[in-house]
């Protein structure tokens, strides 16, 4: 069966991939408000652009929409620091998902559960590579702060978070492989 990439098609891709993909950019970017609204664009994109795509069934309209939520995901981690920052300066606050609507969509994507499983990773971690982390992710400290405050050089401080941050990656993608 042929698929055709136009409005009712759109709408079949939505129905069978909007939860998986809004479970996907919730696992990674911990913010369901942003999720919803990257989902939304996933699919204005897939709209905007379905003259591009090649396929003719809908496992192959269903990967090339995962294809353009990557590259939107990538974009939105490189413009999400900079539209804070602006947003703040502004006064300017978002629409925001209620407590009601936030919790069904963390429950929806497992979020608790991803919890878990990365202070799980975490307690695998060497304890430098780990404090390291918590400085620098958690607390966003710069590197010339996080080493100070580890009392190393610079680079030796963006090698703890960049091994710690291998180390979680990998451990956290062995459990996703298995889930």
């Amino acid at each position: 069966m042929s698929f055709a990439f136009d409005r009712e098609g759109l709408g079949v891709l939505y129905r069978a991939q909007a939860e998986r993909l809004l479970a996907f950019f919730v696992r990674r970017t911990y913010d369901p408000q942003l999720s919803l609204d990257l989902v939304g664009e996933t699919f204005t994109r897939a709209f905007e652009r379905s003259g591009g795509f090649c396929g003719d069934t809908e496992e192959e309209a269903a990967a090339w929409i995962w294809g353009i939520a990557r590259h939107v995901l990538t974009d939105s981690l490189r413009r999400g620091n900079a539209e804070r920052r602006a947003l703040r300066r502004l006064g300017v606050q978002p629409p925001l998902l209620s407590s009601d609507e936030q919790a069904d969509v963390e429950r929806r994507a497992g979020l608790a559960d991803l919890r878990q499983m990365v202070l799980a990773a975490l307690e695998t971690l060497a304890p430098d590579q780990r404090e390291a982390l918590r400085l620098r992710v958690v607390l966003e400290l710069d590197y010339p702060a996080v080493a100070v405050r580890l009392g190393i050089s610079q680079e030796a401080a963006r090698a703890r978070v960049s091994r710690g941050l291998r180390a979680l990656s990998s451990s956290l993608d062995v459990v996703e492989r298995t889930a």
